[in-house]
């Protein structure tokens, strides 16, 4: 019974199996019958619309094949036009040609008639004059120089007058003309003058700080005036110290640093030296801004920056107590004018007359006159060789070889001729002191030299490592030799050599 029942359930699986599968089978052949008219449903409308594209692109190429040939016609059309133009023209050209060649022969014609008839003129001219030389027994040329020599006897004293009356009123016309632009150009530049003066004075909160400044047995003093180059005075007068020095640019550092070294009051030596250093600094870049405020102002803009730093050096510098960058500046506006009235290059006479004094910058660090030092500047920075001629002539050390020459030192005349503009003494004084510094620094081993005291006291500072101090004893008494065999003075100066060794180290 269980074996039957296996049976049957073995057939009825089989033939359930076999009838799935036809049925699955009959069903998938179904679908692919629907797919394969739906791919040629959709076939035909693709080949439809296909047709529908070619037949409307067709359309469009013909109208535009129509549009082409249309638009080929009007420009045939229009060429045509201008080529017709165009041979109207060329006709017309043609037969201006054709008149202007027979214009041209014509005139040509006339030049030669005109020629023929100069040539008759000429030779009757010719045949008149032979005629009145043989009447005359003269030539032409000898009839000309008795005509003239009879001119002159007749009428020389005349001739001698008014030629005395022409030049007479020519050179005072001239006269009076120079004399017009020169005083033109001084009205035209009111400027104020003032005289430089030797010391400088610090104002100072309360007398204490003095004693601050002299330091324990004068060592911040002696410290300053070593590192700054001047003298302090320091007396009875209430609220200010006074610097003394012939060197502006000495006093203005000076001044600068002791204003600093009071707003901080730590005063000691190592601190007086940063300073000062600090001070130099600030009154290098004050050189450089004064010396581009005066180019600027001047309106000069084609000089090299280095030349420019150096003029802005004449700031502290004077000459016969005179302010030389305020002179040079004022020179330059004079020049200008002066340039201006008389037709020269303007920009030429007014460089020329900014950098006249350039020289005067350096003259404590180089040998030469100021003219010479200034013309080696010039011309190691590359300066117009044009402002080189007109400046090099102002002390007619060299011949003015240009008008822009002769206006240069024109203007330092005027500059320097004003009532109050300079102080011979004032020079002469500064000269004196140079000359002493100077003496001083000649002898080997020696580092510094300051003049102070009014010139009264040379203070000299050698080096330890190349001068001893039975050296420095016997270079003290030569150089007083020295200065008074070389220099004229009035009383006695003091010689005073400093050999100082110092040793530093530091401890990290």
């Amino acid at each position: 019974m269980t074996l039957t029942a296996i049976i049957i359930s073995i057939i009825a699986l089989a033939l359930g199996t076999g009838i799935g599968y036809y049925l699955r089978l009959i069903i998938s052949l179904g679908k692919k019958g629907s797919m394969e008219l739906e791919i040629k449903q959709m076939t035909l409308g693709a080949k439809e619309e296909a047709q529908k594209i070619l037949d409307e692109a067709k359309k469009k190429a013909d109208a535009r094949i129509d549009e082409s040939v249309q638009e080929g016609k009007k420009k045939e059309e229009e060429w045509k036009q201008v080529e017709n133009r165009l041979i109207k023209k060329e006709e017309m050209l043609d037969s201006r040609q054709t008149e202007i060649d027979r214009e041209v022969d014509n005139i040509k014609v006339k030049v030669e008639e005109v020629k023929k008839i100069k040539e008759r003129v000429d030779g009757m001219q010719a045949e008149k004059e032979k005629e009145l030389e043989k009447v005359s027994h003269l030539s032409s040329e000898d009839a000309r120089e008795i005509l003239f020599k009879n001119i002159e006897t007749k009428y020389e004293e005349d001739l001698l007058v008014r030629m005395q009356k022409m030049e007479s009123a020519n050179v005072e016309k001239l006269d009076r003309r120079a004399k017009d632009i020169l005083s033109a150009s001084i009205n035209r530049l009111a400027s104020s003058t003032a005289s430089e003066m030797m010391t400088t004075s610090v104002n100072i909160p309360n007398d204490d700080i003095k004693g601050k400044i002299i330091g324990k047995e004068g060592r911040n003093i002696r410290a300053f005036e070593r590192a700054s180059g001047v003298e302090l005075i320091i007396d009875e007068t209430p609220g200010a110290i006074v610097i003394s020095s012939f060197d502006p640019v000495r006093r203005q550092v000076a001044r600068l640093a002791l204003e600093n070294l009071i707003l901080d009051g730590r005063i000691q030596p190592a601190k007086i030296e940063e300073v000062v250093l600090k001070a130099q600094e600030e009154i290098n870049k004050i050189i450089k801004d004064k010396g581009d405020q005066a180019v600027y102002e001047c309106g000069i803009f084609n000089l090299d920056p280095r030349i420019t730093a150096i003029v802005g050096r004449l700031y502290f510098r004077t000459s016969y107590g005179q302010n030389v960058l305020q002179h040079s500046i004022e020179m330059a506006h004079i020049a200008g004018m002066l340039a201006e009235e008389l037709g020269a290059d303007v920009q030429i006479a007014k460089a020329g007359a900014l950098v006249h004094d350039i020289g005067k910058a350096l003259d404590h660090d180089v040998q030469g006159t100021h003219i010479d030092i200034g013309i080696r500047i010039l011309q190691k920075f590359g300066a117009d060789p044009r402002i080189i001629t007109s400046m090099k002539s102002h002390h007619d050390d060299c011949p003015h070889e240009t008008i822009e020459a002769v206006i240069v030192q024109t203007a330092d005349h005027i500059s320097g001729g004003r009532p109050g503009a300079r102080r011979d003494s004032v020079e002469n004084y500064i000269k004196r002191l140079q000359d002493l510094e100077a003496l001083a620094k000649s002898f080997e081993g020696v580092d510094k030299s300051y003049a102070l005291s009014a010139g009264r006291e040379i203070r000299i500072f050698v080096t330890p490592e190349k001068v001893t101090d039975l050296e420095a004893k016997n270079m003290a008494r030569d150089i007083a030799k020295k200065i008074e065999q070389e220099l004229t003075y009035p009383g006695e100066i003091k010689v005073t050599m400093i050999r100082e060794n110092r040793i530093v180290e530091f401890a990290r």
